[in-house]
């Protein structure tokens, strides 16, 4: 028979052992018992064979008392050892005996810490008495069954337990009478201990199930002892099932938080504190629930095919990530509900959030990841599709409905595959963007239809200078914006966007519009490349007809103050045109007060002295147009023009003196062929042509050069 070897939980004073219960567990393999165990106390009298009799029901090896060597203390403290082939797996716990007299009568505070300690803790507690003190009125008994009924009324009945009254050195007395009398004597003290209010009409069988047997004298009948000893054993067989010796398991707690639950609940005992068994469960629940979590969180962290799926989501996509992920998630959760299975349920599933929580902020950066790729490749797909199509000439909005439909399915059917089981978390933030990307390449396609309709013909009207040029480039603008913007709008339905969003959108495509407009109105007003127009314009109207002929190849006479004044007027437009953006279309005076300032120079001269009250002032000395549409915008002040004509005049001045000098001169020519003539008649010809042809020669370079 093998002997299973004791450890001193906690020695004479009071001390507990955690280093030798931690060891314990770990040999005996405790922890691992879950549900399945048993824990049988003994207490009684000193010197009254407790550690003999759970040696011999329970092939332990606590130590007796030698007899020849008198009685005393044997048992010092609390001792435990397993029960040695007991299924289910059960736990001996040896008590010091009470009445001790190495403790005397002013120390029983360890004998009271110690009975309770072993109600708290035992299912089963055995109490060793002496057959012969049933019915006696001061024997060694009472005292101690009225300690432990006064310890599991403060216990307010966490569980019931099971008193097994163990009457030793039976002899002829039988043991019916021996049952009725102890019965009726614990019913007795019983009801002599003071309750607490609410237990005050709680009956016995409420608090614990009483068994009583008894057993021969050791010494004298050690056969017959080991044989009754050996049918109390088998009542320890199976203890745990139902009719068994350990009846109430509702508030059973699991093995492995035994070391827990003893060292808490004796330093409450060592503190004289009310032993609350519910908060000890719950603090134990706690730190086992807590350790478990952690352990498999740990675990989780470091299992090979998670690291692998958490190294390859950051090349590319992953096929299958949410369905692998949430099944090693899985794993490790459903490890955890089976180890703390029969801990507090409120705090295991407390805990259970905790592990969640800590595992999905772990999964969450290869999550996102994934996700960030599916996005990323659905962008560029849907870039590239595009691309071939307009390169291919089709339909682009029928484009844009279908291959915005196909790469939306594509990117949520990859979205589902990537989901995380037990998380709640969604791609809606990556639909989101992906939804405003695949917009944005829309809009940029549509930005830049609307760039190449406007651009080149813009700066073409602008430098035309015709009366109508902002009504055609109203119409411009108007016409193809328009255009853009309603195939926008068609192409956008395609991603369920509301009318407001459209709308934002669509505003922006005009918003482009005019400032491209705007851009290529400012860059055609830099005053050089005004001035340059104005003086191309001129010289074009000056020096040609209608038929864009030279007039100095012409022989007929032209009214050359007629033909500057319309050069003047037509390049004055040009200024009046630049001076200002006209985007509504509504008349205004820009042109009438540059022809009245400058053509017909009505203002007056600055430098003369200041004029009297109510004279006319300079309009063109003002920093803003009168009378301007407020959707106007301002490009060349009335000072800006005012100060370019005057560079414009003194550019074109060279040129209106040659070819006045050049009109002068073909009269002068005229003149001399006349005299020519007259003097041909007359034989002198030769002396009045040499001049005019010297006259003609000389203009034509002049003005050659000038131009060039």
């Amino acid at each position: 028979m093998q002997m299973e070897q004791g450890m001193q939980l906690i020695d004479g004073n009071g001390k507990f052992n955690v280093d030798g219960l931690k060891d314990f567990m770990t040999a005996t393999e405790f922890a691992q018992s879950g549900l399945s165990y048993a824990i049988v106390a003994i207490i009684g009298s000193q010197s009254s064979g407790k550690s003999t009799l759970m040696n011999q029901t329970f092939h332990t090896n606590f130590e007796e008392m030698d007899a020849y060597n008198g009685r005393g203390q044997t048992t010092k403290g609390i001792w435990i050892a397993k029960c040695s082939d007991i299924d289910p797996f059960s736990i001996a716990m040896d008590f010091e005996g009470t009445d001790s007299n190495q403790r005397g009568e002013d120390d029983t505070a360890f004998e009271k810490q110690s009975t309770l300690f072993a109600l708290a803790i035992a299912d089963v507690v055995l109490i060793n008495m002496w057959y012969k003190d049933i019915g006696l009125e001061n024997a060694a008994s009472r005292p101690l069954l009225k300690t432990v009924f006064q310890v599991m009324k403060r216990l307010f009945k966490p569980r019931k337990k099971t008193l097994l009254f163990v009457l030793r050195d039976h002899s002829k007395t039988p043991l019916e009478y021996l049952k009725t009398a102890l019965l009726e004597d614990i019913e007795k003290i019983w009801a002599a201990v003071a309750e607490p209010e609410t237990l005050s009409s709680a009956p016995l069988r409420e608090f614990f199930n009483v068994e009583i047997t008894a057993l021969p004298y050791y010494e004298f009948q050690k056969e017959k002892f080991k044989e009754q000893v050996a049918q109390l054993r088998q009542r320890f067989v199976h203890s745990i099932y139902p009719g068994g010796l350990v009846g109430d398991r509702e508030e059973v707690e699991p093995a492995s938080g035994f070391p827990l639950r003893a060292e808490e609940i004796w330093k409450i005992i060592k503190d004289n504190r009310d032993l609350d068994l519910p908060a000890v469960k719950v603090m134990v629940a706690t730190v086992r629930c807590e350790e478990i979590a952690g352990e498999k969180l740990k675990c989780f962290t470091t299992d090979e095919d998670w690291l692998e799926m958490k190294e390859a989501v950051q090349a590319g996509p992953v096929s299958g990530f949410g369905g692998a992920v949430s099944s090693i998630l899985e794993t490790y959760l459903s490890e955890y509900d089976r180890e703390v299975e029969y801990f507090d349920q409120e705090v295991r599933n407390e805990k259970r959030r905790q592990l969640l929580s800590n595992a999905l902020m772990e999964v969450r950066d290869a999550y996102d990841t994934m996700l960030m790729h599916l996005y990323s490749n659905t962008v560029k797909n849907f870039k590239t599709r595009l691309q071939q199509s307009q390169n291919e000439g089709q339909e682009y909005v029928g484009d844009i409905h279908l291959y915005s439909q196909s790469c939306m399915v594509e990117f949520d059917q990859g979205c589902e595959d990537a989901a995380i089981q037990q998380s709640e978390w969604n791609a809606s933030k990556f639909r989101e963007k992906l939804i405003c990307d695949m917009l944005s390449e829309m809009m940029a396609k549509y930005e830049k239809q609307i760039t190449h309709a406007l651009a080149k013909r813009v700066e073409s009207l602008l430098e035309s200078g015709e009366r109508d040029t902002w009504a055609s480039i109203r119409n411009l603008f108007e016409g193809n914006t328009e255009a853009a913007v309603s195939e926008f709008s068609d192409a956008a339905v395609s991603f369920n966007l509301n009318s407001s969003e459209i709308d934002t959108r669509s505003q922006h495509l005009r918003e482009h519009a005019r400032n491209l407009l705007e851009m290529k109105a400012r860059e055609a007003a830099d005053a050089g490349g005004v001035l340059m127009r104005m003086k191309d314009r001129f010289s074009k109207d000056f020096n040609h007809d209608e038929n864009s002929i030279s007039w100095y190849n012409l022989t007929t006479e032209r009214n050359l103050d007629k033909i500057e004044r319309d050069a003047l007027s037509a390049s004055l437009r040009i200024l009046s045109i630049i001076a200002a953006i006209r985007f509504d279309g509504m008349p205004d005076q820009i042109e009438n007060v540059l022809y009245s300032s400058l053509m017909d120079k009505t203002v007056p001269d600055q430098s003369l002295p200041n004029m009297f009250m109510g004279a006319t002032l300079d309009p063109l000395a003002l920093d803003t147009w009168e009378e301007v549409s407020p959707e106007a915008t301002t490009l060349l002040k009335p000072e800006d023009c005012k100060s370019l004509w005057m560079n414009f005049i003194k550019e074109i001045e060279p040129m209106v003196t040659g070819a006045r000098s050049l009109q002068d001169g073909r009269r002068r020519t005229r003149s001399y062929a006349a005299v020519a003539a007259a003097a041909a008649a007359a034989g002198v010809g030769a002396v009045v042509a040499g001049p005019a042809a010297v006259v003609n020669t000389a203009v034509a370079i002049f003005l050659r050069s000038w131009w060039l």
